[in-house]
């Protein structure tokens, strides 16, 4: 098979010998599926491997959701990496979560679906490479809650990666970043379809979490973008009413889609219980210092910015870097200069692309 072409998806039924799977909050899983997407091949001293890690509503298949990053030619080349991509675990796209269907029940999981830590989505990564005879990483990489997992990577699993990439991400939620996930669940726990988080056979709370959507939507951009994108212009078929709150502007037919489009293809509770995934994200829970928690670390690492991005700022990753230096690891750190915001770790970028490409390259 060409390197150039993606493996057919695939779901790996976790053995019952090693389940149930005990989460962090104690909570145990007595099923175990995880959806992934190889592209490339091994080669023969299974050395080549790279572990992608996606963000909060991405999926496994890696190479259409980061198309500027993986595949042939690219920073991620699967002409030389054998790259592995899985939904994450309380996923809605293929991996065991609220969508899933409870053993005990025969019904979804819906809102019962015990809240996964970061490290418990690593652990169940780590039982894949097992699975799939992987036993040290070039890298594992990710942005926004991708990024939480590579440098969760680093802590829990310090013998089997070679590096670390984190881009837009950081060690923990601000309180505003808490705020805004609190508003969208609220959103989604007020539409009357919510029904307590019983709702997958009644459609579902669509318009709470097409709201949540939107709100997070902004959060994805910059002031700069949006006038650049959208600017104060109205759509021809606005303004129909002395006092109208349809699509006027073009940037609430914009959030509109968004979130139309959005609810196509992700599941609320999903929604609610990754959000506080986020929340309780904290590196250095149960260290003195940020330098302290890295000290376990063993890999290099490669920490990335925008500085148009107001929703992990720069500021948070310079934090990062200045603990790893601390804590004497080997660590590059690169701002970006860009006007695209948070997004911009998925939009096309030569500064990050030609980085990451001669970083993996370094370390073949």
């Amino acid at each position: 098979m060409s390197s150039a072409k993606q493996r057919a998806y695939q779901l790996w039924t976790v053995p019952k010998d090693m389940l149930p799977f005990q989460l962090e909050s104690g909570e145990k899983l007595h099923e175990l599926e995880v959806a992934y997407h190889t592209f490339g091949s091994l080669n023969e001293a299974r050395s080549n491997a790279v572990l992608v890690l996606h963000a909060f509503s991405g999926d496994s298949n890696a190479m259409k959701w980061w198309y500027t990053m993986v595949g042939p030619g690219k920073p991620i080349d699967t002409d030389k990496y054998f790259v592995i991509c899985s939904n994450v675990l309380g996923g809605c796209s293929g991996t065991t979560g609220p969508a899933s269907i409870n053993p005990q029940t025969n019904k979804p999981y819906g809102f019962s679906f015990p809240i996964p830590s970061i490290r418990d989505m690593v652990r169940v990564q780590a039982l894949l490479l097992d699975h799939l005879n992987v036993k040290k990483l070039i890298a594992a990489i990710g942005g926004s809650m991708g990024g939480m997992q590579a440098l969760e990577w680093a802590k829990t699993f310090p013998d089997r990666l070679k590096s670390s990439i984190v881009i837009a991400s950081t060690t923990r939620l601000s309180p505003q970043n808490i705020g805004f996930h609190v508003v969208g669940r609220n959103a989604i726990m007020s539409d009357p379809n919510w029904n307590g988080g019983d709702y997958h056979e009644h459609g579902g709370p669509k318009k709470g979490l097409s709201i949540a959507r939107m709100l997070g939507h902004i959060t994805f951009l910059s002031e700069e973008a949006m006038y650049e994108k959208f600017g104060r212009k109205v759509r021809k078929h606005g303004r129909n009413s002395p006092l109208s709150f349809g699509e006027e502007h073009e940037v609430e037919s914009y959030l509109w889609h968004q979130g139309s489009k959005f609810v196509e293809r992700f599941d609320a509770a999903t929604y609610l219980l990754l959000t506080k995934t986020m929340d309780y994200f904290d590196f250095s829970d149960g260290y003195n210092s940020l330098e302290e928690a890295f000290a376990a670390s063993s890999c290099d690492f490669l920490i990335i910015s925008f500085t148009s991005d107001w929703l992990f700022p720069t500021e948070q990753s310079r934090d990062m870097y200045r603990a790893l230096l601390r804590a004497k690891k080997s660590v590059t750190f690169s701002e970006i200069e860009t006007n695209k915001g948070h997004d911009s770790f998925l939009l096309p970028n030569p500064e990050m692309e030609d980085l990451v490409r001669a970083y993996l390259e370094a370390r073949r």
